[in-house]
Protein backbone atom coordinates (compact mmCIF):
# COMPACT_ATOMS: atom_id res chain seq x y z
CA UNK A 1 0.00 0.00 0.00
CA UNK A 2 1.59 3.54 -1.10
CA UNK A 3 1.72 6.00 1.59
CA UNK A 4 0.33 9.43 1.10
CA UNK A 5 4.05 11.00 -0.03
CA UNK A 6 4.25 8.17 -2.83
CA UNK A 7 0.66 7.83 -3.84
CA UNK A 8 0.62 11.73 -4.79
CA UNK A 9 3.49 10.85 -7.80
CA UNK A 10 0.72 8.13 -9.42
CA UNK A 11 -0.80 9.88 -12.30
CA UNK A 12 -2.88 7.25 -13.91
CA UNK A 13 -0.36 5.04 -15.85
CA UNK A 14 2.32 7.12 -15.10
CA UNK A 15 4.82 8.98 -12.60
CA UNK A 16 4.48 13.24 -12.16
CA UNK A 17 5.62 15.54 -10.02
CA UNK A 18 7.48 19.06 -9.43
CA UNK A 19 10.86 18.95 -10.74
CA UNK A 20 12.15 22.17 -10.67
CA UNK A 21 11.14 26.01 -8.72
CA UNK A 22 9.71 28.39 -10.25
CA UNK A 23 5.74 28.21 -9.57
CA UNK A 24 4.65 29.68 -6.50
CA UNK A 25 3.14 27.01 -3.93
CA UNK A 26 4.44 24.24 -5.90
CA UNK A 27 7.56 22.95 -3.87
CA UNK A 28 9.49 20.56 -5.89
CA UNK A 29 8.84 16.44 -5.09
CA UNK A 30 10.43 14.51 -7.84
CA UNK A 31 13.78 15.09 -5.34
CA UNK A 32 17.34 13.48 -6.92
CA UNK A 33 16.85 10.80 -4.25
CA UNK A 34 13.29 9.87 -5.38
CA UNK A 35 14.09 9.71 -8.70
CA UNK A 36 16.80 7.88 -8.17
CA UNK A 37 14.87 5.31 -5.92
CA UNK A 38 11.71 5.24 -8.32
CA UNK A 39 14.26 4.48 -11.33
CA UNK A 40 15.64 1.14 -9.15
CA UNK A 41 12.02 0.34 -8.67
CA UNK A 42 11.72 0.28 -12.59
CA UNK A 43 14.92 -2.22 -12.63
CA UNK A 44 13.77 -4.12 -9.72
CA UNK A 45 10.15 -4.26 -11.77
CA UNK A 46 11.27 -5.04 -15.50
CA UNK A 47 13.61 -7.58 -13.98
CA UNK A 48 10.67 -9.44 -12.72
CA UNK A 49 8.45 -8.47 -15.71
CA UNK A 50 10.80 -10.36 -18.27
CA UNK A 51 12.84 -12.56 -16.11
CA UNK A 52 15.86 -11.44 -16.49
CA UNK A 53 18.24 -10.11 -13.62
CA UNK A 54 18.79 -6.44 -13.48
CA UNK A 55 22.31 -6.79 -15.08
CA UNK A 56 20.92 -8.38 -18.62
CA UNK A 57 18.03 -6.09 -19.03
CA UNK A 58 18.44 -3.46 -22.07
CA UNK A 59 16.90 -0.10 -21.60
CA UNK A 60 16.67 3.00 -23.51
CA UNK A 61 15.69 6.28 -22.40
CA UNK A 62 14.22 9.57 -23.51
CA UNK A 63 12.79 12.95 -22.34
CA UNK A 64 10.81 15.51 -24.54
CA UNK A 65 11.88 19.67 -24.03
CA UNK A 66 11.03 20.51 -20.49
CA UNK A 67 13.62 22.34 -18.55
CA UNK A 68 14.92 19.41 -16.43
CA UNK A 69 14.83 16.69 -18.69
CA UNK A 70 18.31 16.57 -19.35
CA UNK A 71 19.43 16.38 -15.55
CA UNK A 72 16.65 13.76 -14.96
CA UNK A 73 17.85 11.56 -17.86
CA UNK A 74 21.42 12.05 -15.97
CA UNK A 75 20.10 10.14 -13.18
CA UNK A 76 18.09 7.95 -14.31
CA UNK A 77 20.33 6.37 -17.10
CA UNK A 78 23.69 6.27 -14.14
CA UNK A 79 21.13 4.36 -11.76
CA UNK A 80 20.18 1.89 -15.01
CA UNK A 81 23.98 1.71 -15.52
CA UNK A 82 24.58 0.78 -11.85
CA UNK A 83 22.20 -2.00 -11.85
CA UNK A 84 24.00 -3.52 -14.53
CA UNK A 85 22.12 -2.83 -17.58
CA UNK A 86 22.99 -2.15 -21.02
CA UNK A 87 21.54 1.57 -21.33
CA UNK A 88 20.63 3.27 -25.25
CA UNK A 89 20.67 7.32 -24.16
CA UNK A 90 18.09 8.49 -26.85
CA UNK A 91 18.17 12.18 -25.68
CA UNK A 92 15.35 14.43 -27.12
CA UNK A 93 12.27 12.03 -28.23
CA UNK A 94 8.86 11.44 -29.14
CA UNK A 95 7.01 9.07 -26.39
CA UNK A 96 6.17 6.81 -29.07
CA UNK A 97 9.52 6.68 -30.27
CA UNK A 98 10.76 5.32 -27.12
CA UNK A 99 7.98 2.21 -26.88
CA UNK A 100 9.30 1.92 -30.85
CA UNK A 101 12.71 1.15 -29.30
CA UNK A 102 11.24 -2.51 -27.73
CA UNK A 103 10.40 -3.11 -31.05
CA UNK A 104 13.44 -2.23 -33.37
CA UNK A 105 15.95 -1.85 -31.01
CA UNK A 106 15.63 -5.10 -28.68
CA UNK A 107 14.91 -2.94 -25.66
CA UNK A 108 13.48 -5.17 -22.59
CA UNK A 109 11.77 -1.59 -21.08
CA UNK A 110 11.93 1.96 -22.11
CA UNK A 111 11.74 5.38 -19.96
CA UNK A 112 10.37 8.33 -21.38
CA UNK A 113 11.00 11.57 -19.06
CA UNK A 114 7.69 13.68 -19.94
CA UNK A 115 4.81 15.02 -18.37
CA UNK A 116 3.09 15.77 -21.46
CA UNK A 117 1.48 19.21 -21.92
CA UNK A 118 1.73 20.39 -18.23
CA UNK A 119 3.94 23.12 -16.77
CA UNK A 120 7.58 23.57 -17.46
CA UNK A 121 7.93 22.85 -13.95
CA UNK A 122 6.34 19.36 -14.02
CA UNK A 123 8.11 16.25 -14.76
CA UNK A 124 7.28 12.53 -14.93
CA UNK A 125 7.98 9.02 -15.40
CA UNK A 126 6.28 7.29 -18.46
CA UNK A 127 7.34 3.35 -18.81
CA UNK A 128 7.30 0.79 -21.39
CA UNK A 129 7.70 -2.72 -22.55
CA UNK A 130 7.22 -4.74 -25.49
CA UNK A 131 3.66 -5.17 -24.33
CA UNK A 132 2.64 -1.70 -24.67
CA UNK A 133 2.21 0.95 -21.62
CA UNK A 134 2.24 0.46 -18.48
CA UNK A 135 -0.84 -0.51 -16.12
CA UNK A 136 -1.77 1.50 -12.65
CA UNK A 137 -1.24 -1.51 -10.70
CA UNK A 138 2.56 -1.53 -12.13
CA UNK A 139 3.12 1.71 -11.58
CA UNK A 140 2.40 1.10 -8.14
CA UNK A 141 4.20 -1.85 -7.98
CA UNK A 142 7.30 0.57 -9.40
CA UNK A 143 6.58 3.22 -6.50
CA UNK A 144 6.58 0.63 -4.00
CA UNK A 145 9.52 -0.24 -4.43
CA UNK A 146 10.91 3.39 -4.12
CA UNK A 147 9.08 4.03 -1.15
CA UNK A 148 10.37 0.62 0.73
CA UNK A 149 13.35 1.39 -0.30
CA UNK A 150 14.45 -1.45 -2.52
CA UNK A 151 17.45 -1.56 -4.92
CA UNK A 152 18.98 -4.19 -7.19
CA UNK A 153 22.52 -4.89 -6.63
CA UNK A 154 25.40 -2.79 -7.27
CA UNK A 155 28.18 -3.54 -10.35
CA UNK A 156 30.36 -2.22 -12.62
CA UNK A 157 29.13 -4.16 -15.75
CA UNK A 158 26.17 -1.69 -17.29
CA UNK A 159 26.97 0.53 -19.91
CA UNK A 160 25.29 4.03 -21.11
CA UNK A 161 25.48 4.56 -25.26
CA UNK A 162 24.10 7.23 -26.80
CA UNK A 163 21.51 6.75 -30.00
CA UNK A 164 19.96 8.41 -32.56
CA UNK A 165 17.01 6.38 -32.36
CA UNK A 166 14.65 9.68 -34.06
CA UNK A 167 16.29 9.44 -37.03
CA UNK A 168 15.28 5.74 -37.71
CA UNK A 169 12.16 6.50 -36.34
CA UNK A 170 11.12 9.63 -38.61
CA UNK A 171 12.77 7.11 -41.98
CA UNK A 172 9.89 4.53 -40.55
CA UNK A 173 7.18 7.08 -41.62
CA UNK A 174 8.82 8.32 -44.55
CA UNK A 175 8.72 5.28 -45.94
CA UNK A 176 5.22 4.85 -44.93
CA UNK A 177 4.13 7.55 -46.76
CA UNK A 178 6.32 6.84 -49.67
CA UNK A 179 4.78 3.21 -50.07
CA UNK A 180 0.97 4.36 -49.24
CA UNK A 181 0.74 7.53 -51.61
CA UNK A 182 2.82 5.47 -54.14
CA UNK A 183 3.38 8.84 -56.22
CA UNK A 184 4.71 8.91 -59.29
CA UNK A 185 7.55 10.51 -57.76
CA UNK A 186 7.82 7.82 -55.66
CA UNK A 187 11.16 9.38 -53.57
CA UNK A 188 9.01 13.04 -53.26
CA UNK A 189 5.41 11.65 -52.77
CA UNK A 190 4.79 14.96 -50.98
CA UNK A 191 5.85 17.63 -53.75
CA UNK A 192 3.43 20.35 -54.23
CA UNK A 193 1.83 20.07 -50.98
CA UNK A 194 2.34 22.97 -48.08
CA UNK A 195 2.15 21.36 -44.96
CA UNK A 196 2.88 23.65 -41.70
CA UNK A 197 3.63 22.35 -38.54
CA UNK A 198 3.29 23.82 -34.55
CA UNK A 199 5.19 21.75 -32.70
CA UNK A 200 4.21 23.97 -29.89
CA UNK A 201 8.66 23.95 -28.60
CA UNK A 202 8.46 20.49 -27.19
CA UNK A 203 9.66 17.41 -29.07
CA UNK A 204 7.79 17.17 -32.77
CA UNK A 205 9.81 19.83 -34.37
CA UNK A 206 11.66 16.45 -36.23
CA UNK A 207 8.16 16.25 -38.28
CA UNK A 208 8.77 19.36 -40.03
CA UNK A 209 12.46 18.68 -40.92
CA UNK A 210 12.96 14.90 -40.91
CA UNK A 211 9.81 13.40 -42.50
CA UNK A 212 7.52 16.27 -44.66
CA UNK A 213 10.76 18.29 -46.30
CA UNK A 214 12.48 14.98 -46.81
CA UNK A 215 9.15 13.85 -48.84
CA UNK A 216 9.30 17.08 -50.93
CA UNK A 217 6.59 19.15 -48.83
CA UNK A 218 6.85 22.74 -48.05
CA UNK A 219 6.86 23.34 -44.24
CA UNK A 220 7.53 26.73 -44.51
CA UNK A 221 5.34 29.14 -42.39
CA UNK A 222 5.90 25.71 -39.32
CA UNK A 223 5.73 27.33 -36.27
CA UNK A 224 7.95 26.86 -32.31
CA UNK A 225 9.78 23.64 -33.97
CA UNK A 226 12.94 24.41 -31.96
CA UNK A 227 12.22 22.90 -28.38
CA UNK A 228 12.09 24.95 -25.49
CA UNK A 229 10.91 23.38 -22.10
CA UNK A 230 9.97 26.88 -21.16
CA UNK A 231 6.82 26.76 -23.40
CA UNK A 232 6.89 30.50 -24.29
CA UNK A 233 4.40 30.36 -27.21
CA UNK A 234 2.10 28.40 -26.18
CA UNK A 235 1.04 24.86 -24.16
CA UNK A 236 1.43 22.16 -26.28
CA UNK A 237 -1.73 20.61 -26.22
CA UNK A 238 -4.16 20.17 -29.66
CA UNK A 239 -7.02 20.70 -26.73
CA UNK A 240 -5.77 23.78 -26.05
CA UNK A 241 -8.03 26.88 -27.77
CA UNK A 242 -4.74 29.01 -27.87
CA UNK A 243 -2.56 26.44 -29.68
CA UNK A 244 -5.52 25.17 -31.64
CA UNK A 245 -5.37 28.69 -32.96
CA UNK A 246 -2.16 28.94 -33.66
CA UNK A 247 -2.15 26.40 -36.26
CA UNK A 248 -5.29 27.35 -37.96
CA UNK A 249 -3.78 31.23 -38.33
CA UNK A 250 -0.34 29.16 -39.80
CA UNK A 251 -2.43 27.48 -42.25
CA UNK A 252 -4.46 30.61 -43.58
CA UNK A 253 -1.50 33.26 -43.22
CA UNK A 254 0.70 30.78 -45.67
CA UNK A 255 -2.68 29.21 -47.84
CA UNK A 256 -1.30 25.98 -46.71
CA UNK A 257 -2.59 22.31 -47.89
CA UNK A 258 -3.09 21.28 -44.28
CA UNK A 259 -1.72 22.05 -40.97
CA UNK A 260 -0.73 19.40 -37.80
CA UNK A 261 0.10 19.81 -33.93
CA UNK A 262 1.65 18.29 -31.43
CA UNK A 263 1.30 18.00 -27.75
CA UNK A 264 4.90 18.28 -25.73
CA UNK A 265 5.69 14.44 -26.10
CA UNK A 266 4.08 13.85 -29.47
CA UNK A 267 2.06 11.18 -28.45
CA UNK A 268 -1.22 13.34 -29.52
CA UNK A 269 -1.78 14.89 -32.61
CA UNK A 270 -4.29 17.54 -34.33
CA UNK A 271 -4.60 18.69 -38.15
CA UNK A 272 -6.23 21.73 -39.98
CA UNK A 273 -7.33 21.31 -43.27
CA UNK A 274 -6.67 24.03 -46.22
CA UNK A 275 -9.93 25.89 -45.52
CA UNK A 276 -8.85 26.91 -41.91
CA UNK A 277 -11.21 24.01 -40.27
CA UNK A 278 -9.94 21.89 -36.98
CA UNK A 279 -9.36 18.46 -37.48
CA UNK A 280 -9.75 18.22 -34.00
CA UNK A 281 -12.17 15.90 -31.32
CA UNK A 282 -15.03 14.85 -32.34
CA UNK A 283 -13.70 15.65 -36.48
CA UNK A 284 -10.39 13.82 -35.24
CA UNK A 285 -12.20 11.08 -34.41
CA UNK A 286 -14.74 11.02 -37.47
CA UNK A 287 -11.18 11.60 -40.00
CA UNK A 288 -9.40 8.41 -37.70
CA UNK A 289 -12.57 6.17 -38.18
CA UNK A 290 -13.10 6.76 -41.96
CA UNK A 291 -9.28 5.76 -42.28
CA UNK A 292 -9.00 3.16 -39.81
CA UNK A 293 -12.10 1.23 -41.56
CA UNK A 294 -10.71 1.03 -44.76
CA UNK A 295 -10.47 -2.67 -45.40
CA UNK A 296 -11.90 -3.23 -42.36
CA UNK A 297 -15.68 -3.08 -42.94
CA UNK A 298 -17.99 -3.54 -39.94
CA UNK A 299 -15.25 -2.61 -37.93
CA UNK A 300 -15.63 -1.71 -33.69
CA UNK A 301 -14.11 2.11 -33.17
CA UNK A 302 -13.44 2.85 -29.22
CA UNK A 303 -14.11 6.09 -28.29
CA UNK A 304 -14.03 7.87 -24.71
CA UNK A 305 -17.11 9.17 -23.45
CA UNK A 306 -18.04 12.33 -24.22
CA UNK A 307 -17.89 12.10 -27.87
CA UNK A 308 -21.05 13.64 -29.81
CA UNK A 309 -24.25 11.74 -31.31
CA UNK A 310 -23.11 12.93 -34.70
CA UNK A 311 -20.51 11.25 -34.28
CA UNK A 312 -21.53 7.85 -33.52
CA UNK A 313 -24.57 8.46 -36.12
CA UNK A 314 -21.36 9.35 -38.77
CA UNK A 315 -19.25 6.11 -37.91
CA UNK A 316 -22.68 3.61 -37.86
CA UNK A 317 -24.43 5.18 -40.79
CA UNK A 318 -22.07 6.64 -43.26
CA UNK A 319 -18.91 4.35 -42.67
CA UNK A 320 -20.95 1.37 -41.83
CA UNK A 321 -19.26 0.19 -38.56
CA UNK A 322 -19.76 0.18 -34.89
CA UNK A 323 -19.36 2.87 -32.11
CA UNK A 324 -18.35 1.39 -28.59
CA UNK A 325 -18.43 4.39 -26.38
CA UNK A 326 -16.29 3.44 -23.36
CA UNK A 327 -14.26 6.13 -20.79
CA UNK A 328 -11.88 8.67 -20.99
CA UNK A 329 -8.27 7.90 -20.26
CA UNK A 330 -6.33 6.85 -22.91
CA UNK A 331 -5.28 3.93 -21.40
CA UNK A 332 -8.65 2.87 -21.14
CA UNK A 333 -9.91 3.27 -24.73
CA UNK A 334 -6.76 0.90 -25.98
CA UNK A 335 -7.37 -1.26 -23.46
CA UNK A 336 -10.60 -2.29 -24.24
CA UNK A 337 -9.68 -1.94 -27.84
CA UNK A 338 -7.56 -4.85 -26.77
CA UNK A 339 -9.96 -6.95 -25.30
CA UNK A 340 -12.34 -6.91 -27.99
CA UNK A 341 -10.08 -7.86 -30.42
CA UNK A 342 -9.32 -10.79 -28.08
CA UNK A 343 -12.36 -11.90 -28.14
CA UNK A 344 -12.91 -12.13 -31.52
CA UNK A 345 -14.30 -8.50 -32.61
CA UNK A 346 -12.83 -6.56 -35.10
CA UNK A 347 -11.71 -3.30 -33.89
CA UNK A 348 -8.89 -1.59 -35.83
CA UNK A 349 -8.86 2.29 -33.73
CA UNK A 350 -9.07 3.03 -29.99
CA UNK A 351 -9.08 6.92 -29.50
CA UNK A 352 -10.02 9.80 -27.19
CA UNK A 353 -11.33 12.81 -28.45
CA UNK A 354 -7.94 14.58 -26.59
CA UNK A 355 -5.92 13.04 -29.90
CA UNK A 356 -4.79 10.12 -28.33
CA UNK A 357 -5.37 7.56 -31.45
CA UNK A 358 -4.01 4.03 -31.34
CA UNK A 359 -4.48 2.20 -34.18
CA UNK A 360 -3.96 -1.68 -34.57
CA UNK A 361 -1.49 -1.75 -37.65
CA UNK A 362 0.79 0.39 -35.09
CA UNK A 363 0.55 -1.56 -31.89
CA UNK A 364 -2.04 0.10 -30.42
CA UNK A 365 0.46 2.92 -29.96
CA UNK A 366 -1.09 6.08 -29.31
CA UNK A 367 1.34 8.14 -31.96
CA UNK A 368 0.52 11.64 -32.88
CA UNK A 369 3.11 11.66 -35.36
CA UNK A 370 1.68 8.04 -36.77
CA UNK A 371 -1.64 9.69 -36.91
CA UNK A 372 -0.64 12.71 -38.86
CA UNK A 373 0.99 10.31 -40.99
CA UNK A 374 -1.97 8.45 -42.11
CA UNK A 375 -3.84 11.82 -42.44
CA UNK A 376 -1.29 12.89 -44.60
CA UNK A 377 -1.12 9.87 -46.79
CA UNK A 378 -4.70 10.27 -47.26
CA UNK A 379 -4.98 14.09 -48.04
CA UNK A 380 -2.60 12.71 -50.86
CA UNK A 381 -4.83 10.20 -52.01
CA UNK A 382 -7.54 12.47 -51.81
CA UNK A 383 -6.10 14.82 -54.33
CA UNK A 384 -5.54 12.24 -56.77
CA UNK A 385 -8.90 11.83 -56.82
CA UNK A 386 -9.59 15.69 -57.13
CA UNK A 387 -11.22 15.49 -53.48
CA UNK A 388 -9.68 17.45 -50.07
CA UNK A 389 -9.64 16.27 -46.37
CA UNK A 390 -13.01 18.13 -45.57
CA UNK A 391 -14.94 15.63 -48.04
CA UNK A 392 -14.31 12.82 -45.58
CA UNK A 393 -16.55 14.12 -43.38
CA UNK A 394 -18.73 16.09 -45.11
CA UNK A 395 -21.47 14.04 -43.61
CA UNK A 396 -20.48 14.27 -40.07
CA UNK A 397 -23.53 16.58 -38.18
CA UNK A 398 -21.85 18.75 -35.48
CA UNK A 399 -23.47 20.31 -32.24
CA UNK A 400 -24.15 23.86 -32.93
CA UNK A 401 -23.69 24.32 -29.51
CA UNK A 402 -21.30 22.85 -26.59
CA UNK A 403 -19.90 23.63 -22.82
CA UNK A 404 -17.88 21.81 -20.39
CA UNK A 405 -17.99 23.30 -16.81
CA UNK A 406 -15.91 21.16 -14.11
CA UNK A 407 -17.08 20.95 -10.48
CA UNK A 408 -15.33 20.63 -7.57
CA UNK A 409 -16.06 17.88 -4.90
CA UNK A 410 -15.25 19.55 -1.71
CA UNK A 411 -15.20 15.91 0.14
CA UNK A 412 -12.27 13.99 1.45
CA UNK A 413 -13.41 11.36 0.05
CA UNK A 414 -13.70 12.50 -3.03
CA UNK A 415 -14.53 9.08 -5.35
CA UNK A 416 -17.24 7.80 -3.37
CA UNK A 417 -18.62 11.23 -3.24
CA UNK A 418 -18.89 11.38 -6.90
CA UNK A 419 -20.07 7.97 -7.25
CA UNK A 420 -23.07 8.90 -4.65
CA UNK A 421 -23.81 11.59 -7.06
CA UNK A 422 -23.98 9.55 -10.17
CA UNK A 423 -26.25 7.07 -8.60
CA UNK A 424 -28.22 9.81 -7.51
CA UNK A 425 -28.60 11.65 -11.41
CA UNK A 426 -29.10 8.08 -12.66
CA UNK A 427 -32.54 7.53 -10.27
CA UNK A 428 -33.46 11.35 -10.88
CA UNK A 429 -33.21 10.69 -14.69
CA UNK A 430 -35.24 7.72 -15.03
CA UNK A 431 -38.33 9.49 -12.84
CA UNK A 432 -37.89 12.97 -15.37
CA UNK A 433 -40.09 13.17 -18.53
CA UNK A 434 -38.34 13.52 -21.94
CA UNK A 435 -35.06 12.16 -19.99
CA UNK A 436 -33.58 9.37 -22.23
CA UNK A 437 -30.44 7.51 -20.42
CA UNK A 438 -28.37 6.71 -23.22
CA UNK A 439 -28.04 2.61 -23.56
CA UNK A 440 -24.28 2.41 -24.46
CA UNK A 441 -23.18 4.57 -21.81
CA UNK A 442 -20.31 3.22 -19.88
CA UNK A 443 -18.90 6.34 -17.77
CA UNK A 444 -20.84 8.63 -15.53
CA UNK A 445 -24.71 9.68 -16.33
CA UNK A 446 -25.59 10.42 -20.36
CA UNK A 447 -29.21 11.83 -21.04
CA UNK A 448 -30.61 13.44 -24.19
CA UNK A 449 -33.34 15.92 -24.97
CA UNK A 450 -35.36 15.99 -28.10
CA UNK A 451 -36.20 18.76 -30.00
CA UNK A 452 -38.42 21.79 -27.72
CA UNK A 453 -36.66 20.42 -24.72
CA UNK A 454 -32.73 21.55 -25.63
CA UNK A 455 -32.02 19.06 -28.68
CA UNK A 456 -28.48 17.60 -27.00
CA UNK A 457 -27.58 15.54 -24.34
CA UNK A 458 -25.16 15.96 -21.22
CA UNK A 459 -22.90 13.51 -19.37
CA UNK A 460 -21.74 13.92 -15.84
CA UNK A 461 -18.63 12.08 -14.95
CA UNK A 462 -16.19 11.63 -12.14
CA UNK A 463 -12.64 13.13 -13.36
CA UNK A 464 -10.23 9.88 -13.58
CA UNK A 465 -7.72 11.09 -11.68
CA UNK A 466 -9.16 14.21 -9.68
CA UNK A 467 -11.71 15.41 -6.93
CA UNK A 468 -13.82 16.99 -10.27
CA UNK A 469 -17.01 16.01 -11.88
CA UNK A 470 -16.91 17.46 -15.54
CA UNK A 471 -20.20 17.78 -17.53
CA UNK A 472 -19.74 18.02 -21.06
CA UNK A 473 -23.50 19.53 -22.99
CA UNK A 474 -24.25 19.70 -26.47
CA UNK A 475 -27.01 20.46 -28.63
CA UNK A 476 -28.32 21.10 -31.88
CA UNK A 477 -30.42 24.07 -31.48
CA UNK A 478 -29.36 27.90 -29.93
CA UNK A 479 -29.95 28.03 -26.49
CA UNK A 480 -29.88 24.50 -26.17
CA UNK A 481 -27.34 24.23 -23.73
CA UNK A 482 -28.68 26.65 -21.76
CA UNK A 483 -32.02 25.01 -21.85
CA UNK A 484 -30.15 21.21 -20.68
CA UNK A 485 -28.36 22.88 -18.26
CA UNK A 486 -31.37 24.51 -16.34
CA UNK A 487 -33.07 21.38 -16.45
CA UNK A 488 -29.55 19.74 -15.23
CA UNK A 489 -29.38 22.56 -12.36
CA UNK A 490 -32.47 21.49 -10.50
CA UNK A 491 -31.03 18.25 -9.56
CA UNK A 492 -27.44 19.63 -9.16
CA UNK A 493 -28.36 22.24 -6.38
CA UNK A 494 -30.07 18.98 -4.36
CA UNK A 495 -26.55 17.48 -4.43
CA UNK A 496 -23.91 17.46 -1.20
CA UNK A 497 -20.24 17.86 -1.52
CA UNK A 498 -20.11 19.56 -4.88
CA UNK A 499 -19.25 22.93 -5.31
CA UNK A 500 -21.43 24.63 -8.13
CA UNK A 501 -19.34 28.19 -8.65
Amino acid sequence: MLNEFYRQFKSGTDIRGVATEGVAGQNVNLTDEVIEKMADGFVLWLADKVKKTPAKLKISVGRDSRISGPHIMELTTKRFQAAGAEVLRCGLASTPSMFMTTVDLGCDGALQITASHHPFNRNGLKFFTREGGLEGSDIEAILEYAQNDAHPAQTDGGSITDCDYMTDYAKGLCDKIKREVNAEDYEMPLKGFHIVVDAGNGAGGFYADKVLAVLGADTSGSRYLDPDGMFPNHVPNPEDATAMASICEAVRENHADLGVIFDTDVDRGGAVDSKGNEINRNRLVAVAAAIALEGNDGGTIVTDSITSSGLKEFIEQTLGGRHYRYRRGYKNVIDKALELNAAGINCPLAIETSGHAAMRENYFLDDGAYLCTKIIIKAAQLRKAGKDLSDLTADLKEPLESIEKRFQITEKDFRACGERIIADLTAYAEAQDGWQLADDNREGVRVSFGKGNGDGWFLLRLSVHDPIMPLNIESNSAGGTDVIYKQLYQFLETTEGLKLS
